[in-house]
């Protein structure tokens, strides 16, 4: 069993984990400390407000003109 679950830290040195019940008979477990969570949702907000840039809107458009004649070979 996997449990995945985001803590806030709020700058603290330690953190605290109760372990569900399935974990409290097992003599090892395993603890992974991401924080690239952090670094996923920047990346979220660059994607979101790619739909809108113009530069980005405008390489869309010369790569599907590039391809569209490819596109349609295909078929």
């Amino acid at each position: 069993m996997i449990v995945k679950q985001i803590y806030n830290t709020n700058n603290k040195t330690q953190l605290m984990i109760n372990l569900p019940d399935t974990f409290r008979q097992k003599r090892r477990i395993l603890v992974v400390l991401d924080d690239s969570i952090d670094i996923k949702t920047e990346k979220l907000d660059l994607l979101k407000n790619a739909s809108t840039d113009p530069l980005f809107l405008a390489d869309i458009d010369s790569v599907s003109r590039d391809f569209r004649n490819v596109d349609s070979e295909l078929l």
